[in-house]
């Protein structure tokens, strides 16, 4: 499963199953989870300047002797710059701190900053996004996207790019279907990746979770990442113990279409996780 690959409008191979570093601390946790999943055949790492372990990534992956071209790295531009100077200076730090000539996915991170959710950054985000494209056809980022944005957010960068998004990251979930968003990204040929598909953990002690992951005879978590696969997205399952790390990987199973129903109505629960 750690081979499995989907293609980006630009022909770019993104790993389908990656690491994903959100909440780890910086420093060694974060270089031995990366050093863990490298050596268990991890072949995708998701990070972002926001993490503030860009350098663990980066050290990590130099020190595994992997060479640079055989791992697919994504790191995101701070959610609060959203000026084109401002973009095109965080991503040269970016790539310092990871000591990297290139990143495989440069993502924006949020459509507004975390500070304050929901805000209107249109004319920001353009900006930023004209970066983006001037970091992709310098060729110091294979590919180029967004992270958080919705429908309405990317018609708001469409309206000056040059280039479509090559992939939209979102928290996908079994509670949290984002029905319109993927089939919008769909339609635009936008790849979906999925972080935090076990919902930050709250999924796990689920009862319909608990129960449908003993009729496939796989752990809950296994379930959780399946269900992102068979949405059609790459996914972010994050982890710290190698052992965990494997078994995140060993989806090799197809859900039924009848329960892939089940889990996408499952939003309308009262239990639902957000």
């Amino acid at each position: 499963m750690l081979n499995l690959t989907r293609r980006l409008h630009n022909d770019t191979t993104l790993p389908v199953i990656g690491l994903g570093t959100w909440q780890m601390p910086p420093g060694e946790v974060t270089y031995h989870a990366v050093k863990d999943a490298l050596e268990a055949g991890y072949i995708h790492i998701d990070t972002a300047a926001g993490y503030q372990n860009e350098e663990a990534v980066g050290r990590a992956i130099k020190d595994s002797k992997i060479p640079r071209e055989s791992v697919f790295v994504t790191t995101k531009l701070e959610s609060h710059v959203k000026t084109y100077q401002g973009a095109l200076d965080a991503f040269d730090a970016s790539l310092k701190a990871l000591d990297m000539p290139y990143v495989d996915l440069y993502l924006i991170h949020a459509p507004w900053p975390w500070s304050d959710i929901g805000s209107n950054h249109d004319a920001g985000n353009i900006e930023a996004w004209k970066a983006l494209e001037t970091i992709y056809a310098s060729g110091r980022a294979k590919a180029i996207g967004v992270s958080n944005f919705s429908p309405r957010d990317i018609d708001n960068i469409l309206t000056e790019a040059t280039v479509v998004p090559h992939a939209n990251q979102i928290g996908l979930f079994v509670g949290n279907p984002q029905t319109e968003t993927v089939d919008y990204c769909r339609e635009k040929q936008i790849q979906i990746i999925a972080y935090s598909p076990l919902a930050i953990g709250y999924a796990l002690d689920d009862p319909l979770v608990t129960e449908m992951a003993r009729k496939y005879a796989v752990t809950p978590a296994q379930l959780l990442i399946r269900y992102t696969i068979e949405r059609g997205a790459a996914t972010l399952p994050k982890s710290t113990h190698a052992a965990r790390m494997k078994e995140n990987a060993a989806v090799d199973f197809s859900l039924q279409d009848a329960d892939m129903q089940t889990l996408n109505q499952y939003v309308n629960d009262p239990r639902k996780f957000n």
